[in-house]
């Protein structure tokens, strides 16, 4: 077989967290993933000089970096990590028990044995009433040994193995001193120093290339035109003023990339456009700018193909050339499902395991094209694994390194799999293949709806709108320093980060600050321009009744297990999970379920999922493990039957049906879950492949309900 190429690419972001007005952090988010992620990331590739790897550096993330570790920036978690204990106020140590246990318990602070007994007393579910009632139980070294364990949590385990300093104290793990504890943040800051000069000492030996995107991460195609989105959602409805603005979109490609230069004294060949988001227009700027090639999603690809023939197996794997307005720019395809398996699956398996699993699906994918005899115009086949290079890795045990050290070995010993950075392989095999017809959209789903359409989303393009109207209007007005600074406000407000969390696609415990910081951009414009502020930016957008993604059921319902949809009102009262929009700062595109329904008559509850094409496959099992009142699980097999805590069970206890259109309908008997009237259930679903957990729904919470009594549908009239 012909060797294939790997491109790795970690795209590594953060919002813009700085307060313009006051200079200091609203959250400490850049400052802790310095220390956990970006440092060690591009380190390990010292052990490792096979493997060659792209890093995707936002301009925005580069500036708060430099904030850090150049001008001593401060955000409020590290103003309280620094206070003495014994000097924090009754407000302070309520912050400090409100959000210095905001990590993955299970693998930052379970392994822990002081910070674990810290969170068991602090509880699980919590209030600020709750919270201004425990404080006093915390002694100043409690709350000093909580702060020390939340910043320590942040730090990788590379650090605490070889700083000498921080290996002593994380030996030491409880009763820390008010010196140990700015020791520990004294070598925090000194970590954050590191962190750009070792990617440019990387990219300057040529083991990695490190690419960056329009400068505040704004989606470039909805800032030239918001009616783009349309073309991939033709009923979405849009603001109520259409946002045009081609040079704002071209001036954050030219702001990055000066930014770019003065940190890595070069161009950067490579940009990914902010959440992989492209359309024609943007091909001109890249252009100009001399940006040689852009990344996207696959489903971008395949819905730019012609169709008229189908579509090859081989062609995500390789390069193109796209072209539009007499311009041109080279385009690599994420595989979407290859990049989600380090996203969301890898961490729940063996390290040497998962690194086994993902290496041999390469050689499938090897395989496949070789035996059918692509020749891809004589030049080799390229893999493109493109994912967030940071939010993940709090899920995997040891902060990833365990699996990124076994991946690494593994492909430094393949001699068919040649690890390469994006540019290098499109310099050395420029791609033969045109798109002239690129389709406009995102990473997900093809398009751009978590970005417009939802009225919240909608409501920050307007308001974004009229703030920029009136800054255009004040231009000769005002002196030329005031107009530039309220343009970086401008700016800032064009990224993408607030409307991630806008509507009801993601939710985080930070919805009310990323709705303040956007708000405060705008606002700042007018307070910059010493003008009064309109009334409207005051107002909150993100409204509290939004936040869920679980509609509950409202009456019974008496589905027919057919696996069919057999009319609008079979599952009219059931309660819904729409797998589609469920995301925190991660979101998972490649999935086999896409939605829950769930409802329930007096003897039996029934769910409806349904799936996408590629399933039922038959090495894919469906899984529904119940929390309450049971610990057990039921695994549908469409070949083998059912079976109940692994034993089989008859159709009476459980029944269902696979249908053809994507559904399954499942009925179980509230007798096997030995649930009572009154009994609260919970339960997830889950999909399994070999008996590895690929997808787990909800998959940071559950789904529950109490088993009803004949009176429920009256409670819900």
């Amino acid at each position: 077989m012909k060797p294939i190429y790997l491109a790795m690419v970690w795209h590594q972001h953060q919002p813009y967290y700085k307060m313009s007005q006051t200079g200091n952090y609203l959250l400490p988010w850049v400052r802790l993933h310095c220390t956990k992620d970006y440092l060690d990331m591009v380190s390990i590739l010292d052990n490792y000089p096979k493997i060659r790897q792209t890093f995707n550096i936002s301009p925005s993330l580069m500036e708060q970096i430099l904030d850090y570790s150049e001008k001593g920036a401060k955000d409020k978690f590290l103003e309280v990590s620094r206070k003495p204990a014994k000097e924090l106020l009754k407000d302070e140590k309520i912050f400090i028990l409100k959000n210095f246990f905001m990590v993955n318990p299970d693998t930052m602070i379970y392994p822990f044995p002081r910070y674990s007994e810290l969170f068991r007393r602090r509880g699980w579910f919590i209030s600020d009433e709750y919270l201004s009632r425990i404080e006093p139980l915390f002694t100043p070294s409690s709350i000093r040994d909580i702060v020390v364990w939340f910043n320590m949590s942040w730090v990788d385990p590379y650090f605490r193995e070889t700083n000498e300093k921080i290996r002593k104290i994380f030996k030491k793990g409880k009763d820390f001193s008010e010196d140990e504890k700015n020791i520990l943040l004294d070598e925090m800051a000194n970590i954050i120093k590191e962190v750009l000069p070792k990617h440019k000492e990387l990219q300057n030996r040529g083991q990695i290339e490190v690419s960056t995107t329009p400068f505040y991460h704004p989606i470039l195609p909805l800032l030239i035109d918001t009616n783009i989105a349309r073309r991939g959602m033709p009923f979405v409805c849009l603001p109520k003023s259409r946002f045009q603005q081609p040079d704002d979109a071209e001036t954050q490609i030219q702001l990055g990339i000066e930014l770019y230069k003065n940190i890595f004294g070069v161009n950067p060949r490579g940009m990914w456009p902010s959440e992989g988001s492209v359309s024609p227009a943007i091909v001109p700027m890249m252009e100009r700018n001399a940006i040689k090639w852009i990344a996207t999603d696959e489903e971008i690809l395949f819905k730019s193909l012609p169709r008229n023939g189908g579509v090859m197996a081989d062609a995500l794997y390789k390069p193109y050339k796209v072209v539009a307005e007499n311009s041109s720019v080279n385009i690599v395809f994420r595989d979407h499902k290859l990049s989600d398996l380090i996203g969301f699956v890898y961490y729940k398996m063996d390290p040497a395991a998962a690194a086994n699993d993902f290496v041999n699906r390469i050689k499938k994918i090897q395989e496949l094209l070789s035996g059918n005899g692509y020749n891809n115009n004589g030049i080799p086949n390229l893999v493109s694994v493109i994912l967030d290079g940071e939010n993940c890795w709090e899920y995997y045990k040891n902060d990833g390194r365990d699996f990124l050290n076994a991946l690494y070995a593994k492909l430094s010993s393949e001699t068919d799999i040649i690890t390469t950075t994006v540019s290098d392989f499109i310099e050395k095999y420029p791609p033969k293949d045109v798109i002239p017809n690129l389709f406009p959209g995102s990473w997900i789903n093809g398009n751009f709806g978590i970005w417009i359409g939802h009225n919240e989303d909608n409501t920050a393009w307007d308001l974004l709108n009229q703030t920029r109207k009136f800054l255009v209007s004040k231009i000769e007005q005002k002196p030329t320093d005031v107009i530039e600074k309220a343009w970086k406000e401008i700016y800032i407000a064009e990224g993408s980060d607030w409307n991630w969390w806008y509507g009801n696609d993601h939710s985080s415990a930070n919805d009310a600050e990323f709705d303040m910081l956007f708000r405060t951009h705008l606002i700042n414009v007018y307070k910059i321009l010493d003008e009064k502020v309109p009334n409207n930016l005051f107002v909150a957008i993100k409204k509290r009744g939004e936040l869920g993604d679980i509609v509950k059921p409202v009456d019974f319902i008496h589905p027919v297990l057919d696996g069919k949809i057999s009319s609008y009102f079979e599952w009219h009262n059931a309660g819904f999970y729409d797998i589609s929009k469920a995301g925190g700062t991660m979101h998972q595109t490649d999935t086999y379920l896409r939605s829950i329904h769930w409802g329930f008559d007096m003897q039996n509850m029934y769910l409806r999922i349904d799936y996408n094409a590629l399933y039922p496959a038959k090495d894919i099992n469906l899984k529904i493990t119940f929390i309450k009142p049971v610990e057990k699980s039921i695994k549908l097999d469409a070949d083998n039957g059912v079976l109940w805590d692994h034993k089989k069970v008859d159709t009476k206890s459980v029944d269902f049906c696979f249908g053809n259109k994507g559904v399954v309908e499942i009925a179980v008997s509230f007798d096997l879950l030995a649930a009572k009237i009154g009994d609260n259930i919970e339960f997830v679903v889950i999909a399994e492949q070999n008996n590895m957990e690929l997808e787990r729904w909800p998959y940071r919470s559950s789904i529950g309900f109490t088993r009803p009594d004949a009176n429920f549908n009256e409670s819900n009239w």
